[in-house]
């Protein structure tokens, strides 16, 4: 589904109508309790070449948990939209959440207008509603943006190039615990994990869509922190286990340190590697992913935590130990690999072989093909649903994404392919 402002909407198929071809960074500081949400806008930053969408860009393919939306300044003409979630949504699912307010750093890109224009950020919750925004204006003349200094760009290599940065999709390796010394270690690391990408159905046969580049950001010590151990690291990005206290939870709260390390290269899509073989990793929608470089399944991690951060599907696991429940009773979840039967239409049901019973059974046969209605997903045995008994989104011992989860994928990036 392709989501539309309720704004009265421009085509902006040719964005040098409206952007130049620079990049402007905003960074906003998100924060709040388990009921409360505040946005707040801290610096901005611009450099040469944009390097996002080009067509369609006032719509968003996925609608995630929040929004990014230019309009003109009296808000009527939509000009450009993103989506995208947050750790900060996610925290606020915790127990922690309720008995203590926190921040979280958040940074996007979006082409720079030519003229004043109005930003808008929206904050969902589990709901599905809006919790919060903020509206601020944008005048590209502002003497307060920052510049980036291109003699500070860090040095990066393209390890699958399929064309102009200006017409591909660009996914960016960033080196997370890897010293100087250990920099030939991370190119390596880089084309596994590229490697394994590109094993996986519809990625092996879409290359052509897509760039991917290393950039050199050394550490200053060797491997990431592990709290549980008492093992702290300076690291590129700040990166830790032990995220919301679960083990294997690896993400970075440092977000502007990381968009540092990423000015004035293209960049649509953020990879992590750390420089471990301690199992664990995490993604987030239109955010990044973060994965252990080795170790126990890592190639299966990598590709499971891409499945997130760059096409937006759900976990399709459950336990039914989390504090909060993420996905409620009548509303349909925006990912496209789960359902709760509220909007069944609008995701697997066309798929479905004919006789096909809701909810379906498991029983062990064609455990990665055989579309159905299974019941257990996104954390919760009961009310949510996924399409086959077992995928690359649910076990690692999956040999790649479900029928579903491919039609998703391929969907996406024909949505966002600069060819489209």
């Amino acid at each position: 589904m392709l989501f539309t402002c309720g704004s009265r909407t421009l085509c902006a198929q040719n964005k040098d109508g409206w952007f130049k071809d620079s990049t402007l960074r905003i960074d906003y500081i998100f924060a709040g309790t388990n009921r409360t949400q505040s946005i707040y806008l801290d610096k901005l930053k611009a450099y040469d070449g944009w390097y996002g969408k080009h067509t369609g860009m006032n719509t968003i393919p996925l609608q995630g948990n929040g929004c990014i939306t230019i309009t003109d300044t009296t808000g009527m003409d939509t000009l450009y939209r993103h989506s995208f979630s947050t750790l900060f949504q996610e925290w606020q699912g915790t127990e922690e959440a309720t008995r203590v307010a926190r921040s979280f750093e958040n940074s996007f890109l979006i082409p720079m207008p030519k003229n004043k224009v109005q930003v808008t950020v929206e904050l969902r919750n589990m709901y599905n509603n809006t919790k919060s925004y903020l509206k601020h204006i944008i005048d590209p003349e502002d003497r307060l943006i920052g510049k980036h200094d291109k003699s500070k760009t860090l040095p990066y290599t393209y390890l699958h190039k399929s064309g102009d940065s200006m017409d591909q999709i660009d996914v960016v390796f960033v080196p997370e615990g890897y010293t100087k010394s250990e920099m030939d270690i991370f190119m390596e690391d880089c084309r596994k994990s590229m490697e394994a990408i590109f094993h996986h159905k519809p990625f092996d046969s879409m290359k052509d869509r897509f760039n991917f580049i290393a950039v050199e950001a050394p550490s200053e010590q060797s491997g990431v922190s592990i709290p549980q151990r008492g093992e702290w690291k300076s690291t590129a990005v700040g990166s830790h286990f032990d995220t919301f206290y679960s083990e294997r939870y690896l993400t970075t709260p440092d977000i502007q340190k990381l968009y540092d390390i990423l000015d004035g290269i293209p960049c649509e899509s953020i990879i992590i590697l750390a420089n471990t073989d301690e199992y664990g990793g995490g993604g987030i929608y239109n955010n990044y992913m973060l994965s252990s470089a080795r170790g126990r399944d890592y190639r299966s991690v990598i590709v499971h935590e891409f499945g997130h951060s760059f096409a937006g599907l759900a976990d399709e696991y459950y336990y039914d130990d989390q504090y909060e429940t993420y996905y409620q009773t009548g509303i349909e979840p925006w990912e496209p690999n789960l359902t709760t039967l509220v909007n069944f239409e609008s995701k697997w049901k066309d798929m479905l072989p004919r006789g096909t019973k809701i909810p379906s059974t498991a029983d062990g046969k064609d455990v990665y093909t055989r579309i159905g209605v299974y019941e257990g997903g996104g954390y919760q045995s009961k009310g949510v649903y996924r399409p086959a008994q077992d995928c690359r989104m649910k076990t690692n011992q999956a040999p790649g994404f479900c029928p579903v989860c491919q039609r998703a994928i391929r969907k996406l990036i024909n949505a966002i392919s600069h060819e489209n």
